[in-house]
């Protein structure tokens, strides 16, 4: 692979940018200052006003969004992408019944769709993941993402990236296609917010609850035009997924986008991954991938502002419902559960999601299933794990984590975002029945993952989803509360203690890639002229020069607007 800079021209550019601003750097400007083009490197640029220029070094697309963006790419008329950049086919398959059958009937259903996409990929250079080979986000993470560089992707999400110590932004279509036409990428200039972690969580505390805490603190539109760079001796505490699951919500925010500072944790992780190369060059830069001292000893010279937060006393938390910013203490549920009058007991639990679905997520869950099973307990509500990737779900499978989540009586979805984002075909419970619905996703809206406005939805953590699902009770803390087993034996669960990554490695499956051809090769694009889904865009035609007037109003919103 071809990276972005080395050490000593890195440097130059970093010098330039101290010299102009007379101040040391943060991490994530120096990502920004490396990546910007001629038209603004020479400018002191005002943060939350003037704009920057940028030349990020991939796209990622997932299906639903990839459509409009490829067709957009194409009638702008290059021959081929300008930068790296990959397709993801994960938004579109819909739970039903299982993996398996699920996967046959999008294979069908969105027939027109994939071939588009995979027939564009292919002429145009992109990179194509079929259905079933994972989420994007999981996806980049395990095979893309690189500590220094710079994404963007068309897809919320994409700051997930950001755990890596990647600047992953999250951008419109015409984004994307204006960077693979090989056009600059231009945005507002971002404040800086640095967040400072210190001590280590302790029991039933995970990565999830620190993210909680900072919606807690800023509610979701506190990241609104924000960078939020990660640091600090507790950061070094956390392992590279568990720092992807704090970044991935930071849309939740409303960030800009969130970014831990690279550490040995980023290095285990891209070589668990068989990314010796990737991990190579990023050690060969290391000098750089830092922040410069400043940032510890005057902060308040280069950071907009900064949080404190111990993790020692991060507590599990729940958060709902209908959105990421109500949180609730586990400790606390129970009484706010009677307080408001919400059905008592979880009518399902979610497990997975690009949030929450790597490794030791999954091994954390499985582990306290476990220790229910030994006393004869099974998940007494239906339970739905939706594997972040292929690479994830072979792995949890040679390892025996999956056998354990199967025997609790979970139903295998397909490795796709499904529950997560509505994609959902419930019938456990109807339309307009109130219920209580637990899951390790990152949005909770009203009506979002089974289109029952009645669902009370809330965001917890992988080993807290298994305790719910084991109990049954929605005020249950596992901390405290004793479980009753088949065998008549009352016991109390104990929080897992599980590895950040697989002692043997991550299984490396390729499997649903379909590679870019090499340049001088051609494809053609797969449309089919009887579609109602897809059809090559028309220009259109030249302004009159007159402006629209009295046009009706079609949708007229208030309040948290978003998916």
């Amino acid at each position: 692979m071809k990276y972005p800079f080395d050490l000593k021209s890195a440097e130059k550019i970093l010098e330039k940018k101290r010299n102009l601003l007379g101040r040391g750097l943060s991490y994530a400007e120096k990502i920004l200052f490396l990546h910007e083009t001629e038209a603004t490197f020479s400018r002191v640029l005002e943060r939350g006003k003037d704009p920057i220029e940028l030349k990020p070094d991939r796209v990622a697309m997932q299906d639903a969004t990839a459509q409009m963006a490829v067709l957009q790419f194409i009638q702008a008329g290059p021959e081929r992408t300008r930068v790296p950049a990959t397709i993801h086919c994960d938004h579109l398959l819909r739970a039903r019944k299982g993996a398996e059958e699920d996967l046959r009937d999008a294979l069908e259903s969105n027939k027109d769709i994939y071939n588009f996409l995979a027939s564009a990929a292919k002429k145009y250079g992109m990179g194509f993941w079929g259905p079933g080979s994972g989420i994007i986000h999981q996806v980049i993470f395990e095979n893309y993402a690189i500590p220094g560089t710079m994404m963007i992707g068309t897809d919320s999400h994409t700051p997930n990236a950001g755990g890596l110590g990647m600047i992953a932004i999250g951008v419109g279509g015409l984004d994307a296609a204006e960077v693979m036409a090989g056009l600059p990428w231009e945005t507002t200039n971002p404040y800086i917010v640095g967040v400072r972690l210190t001590g280590k969580l302790r029991g039933w505390a995970s990565a999830k609850d620190v993210i909680l805490e900072m919606l807690r603190i800023l509610s979701v539109k506190g990241g609104t035009g924000k960078i939020f760079e990660y640091f600090g001796e507790g950061a070094e505490t956390l392992s590279a997924t568990q720092k992807a699951t704090i970044t991935n919500m930071g849309a939740e925010l409303g960030a800009t986008t969130s970014v831990f500072v690279y550490d040995d944790s980023m290095d285990r992780y891209l070589r668990n991954v068989g990314r010796d190369d990737d991990a190579d060059w990023a050690r060969s830069v290391s000098e750089i991938l830092r922040q410069d001292d400043i940032c510890h000893t005057d902060p308040g010279k280069v950071f907009d502002q900064v949080i404190e937060i111990d993790l020692s006393r991060i507590e599990p938390a729940q958060a709902g419902p209908d959105t990421p910013d109500n949180v609730i203490k586990v400790a606390d549920f129970r009484e706010v559960v009677e307080r408001e009058g919400w059905p008592r007991t979880v009518s399902a639990v979610l497990l997975g999601s690009c949030t929450n679905s790597s490794y030791s997520d999954l091994c954390a869950a499985a582990d306290v299933l476990e220790q229910a099973q030994k006393h004869g307990l099974k998940a007494r509500v239906p339970f739905l794990l939706s594997p972040g990737s292929k690479q994830v779900f072979e792995t949890i499978k040679r390892d025996g984590v999956l056998d354990k989540i199967v025997k609790s009586g979970a139903t295998i979805l397909a490795a796709s975002c499904g529950p997560c984002i509505g994609q959902w075909d419930r019938k456990d419970v109807k339309k307009g029945i109130p219920n209580c619905l637990f899951t390790t996703f990152n949005r909770n809206f009203r009506g979002r993952n089974d289109a029952n406005p009645e669902t009370k939805a809330f965001l917890t953590s992988p080993a807290m989803a298994a305790a719910l699902a084991v109990s049954g009770d929605v005020g249950f803390d596992p901390s405290r509360d004793v479980l009753k087993g088949e065998d008549g034996v009352e016991f109390r669960l104990k929080a897992p203690e599980v590895p950040d990554l697989p002692e043997n490695g991550m299984v490396i499956t390729k499997e649903g890639f379909i590679p870019p051809l090499e340049e001088g090769e051609d494809a053609e694009v797969i449309i089919n002229p009887d579609s109602d889904r897809i059809e090559l865009l028309k220009p259109f035609e030249k302004w009159d020069g007159k402006d629209f007037i009295d046009l009706p109003v079609l949708v007229k919103t208030k309040g948290k607007t978003t998916t």
